[in-house]
């Protein structure tokens, strides 16, 4: 029997790149690397820089709702603006006071104002429990004779007992044609300040102040107290108070533009306030 011949072994030879492809690939890729990015530059730029304008619109925005806010609660002829700062007495709560007894087995606690009084009865349910410390203020007009920011008509709680409220002895100078009151926890201030424009970002700052003692003229900012940063970057900020024709309500006019990055963005807002002490 006769056996073939067997087979040399042969090698199998690799595959692989020449390094002229590799450049040939590596130039290619570049190309259309570039081309693409030449499309895309824009859409991105775009959305970077709407991202950028919704931030600032709700800095803007998230702030002047909350001044609004609390301008809604402000006493009744207390908001007072001295250039970029708007300043008001916050109430916490209000009712009638009791102007004439009920003629029951106990009597009732008139508010007198022929006297200085030390406690009063509240006709209803108060919305808020005023707490020691507080304001009780009764006809704030605004006026000498009749300012809470000088005490005319002011008097601190001492407690509450049921709905009679205990207060520091005072003749109050005026009495309310509705028998109304209100109780103030204190002062509120917000102040823009170092408003300004530098490489495209704003240099201002938009703080909320409280906590401190009130005084008979508006100091900006206010000394001593608490405060809080509202907005950074601020290129404008201004306040506009105007007392209504019959000085029952006022208007608080609010602008606010925030700069960053090149971009701007201002708001302006309108606040009516009730003036009817």
């Amino acid at each position: 029997m006769r056996h073939k011949p067997a087979r040399p072994f042969a090698m199998k030879q690799s595959a692989g790149f020449t390094l002229l492809e590799l450049i040939v690939v590596i130039t290619i890729t570049a190309i259309i690397a570039a081309v693409v990015a030449v499309f895309i530059r824009a859409p991105v730029d775009s959305y970077v820089d709407s991202a950028r304008r919704a931030e600032l619109s709700d800095t803007a925005d998230t702030a002047l709702r909350r001044m609004a806010r609390d301008l809604r609660l402000a006493l009744p002829n207390s908001v007072r603006v001295s250039g970029s700062a708007v300043e008001f007495l916050q109430t916490r709560t209000g009712g009638r006071y009791r102007a004439e007894g009920d003629g029951g087995a106990t009597p009732a606690d008139v508010l007198d104002f022929a006297t200085a009084d030390t406690a009063f009865d509240v006709l209803g349910t108060l919305s808020n429990t005023p707490v020691a410390g507080d304001l009780v203020v009764v006809y704030n007009l605004g006026i000498n004779g009749s300012d809470a920011y000088a005490d005319d008509n002011t008097a601190q709680v001492a407690g509450v007992t049921g709905n009679t409220i205990s207060i520091a002895a005072k003749r109050f100078p005026f009495e309310s044609p509705a028998s109304r009151f209100h109780v103030v926890s204190g002062p509120v201030s917000y102040v823009c300040s170092g408003v300004g424009l530098v490489n495209g970002n704003g240099t201002g700052t938009l703080r909320l102040h409280w906590g401190y003692v009130k005084t008979a003229a508006q100091n900006v900012p206010p000394a001593g107290g608490s405060s809080a940063l509202l907005a950074q970057h601020v290129s404008a900020c201004g306040f506009v108070y105007q007392q209504g024709v019959t000085a029952r309500s006022g208007l608080v006019s609010m602008q606010l533009q925030i700069t960053e990055g090149g971009e701007s963005v201002s708001l302006y807002h309108e606040v009516h306030v009730p003036n009817v002490p």
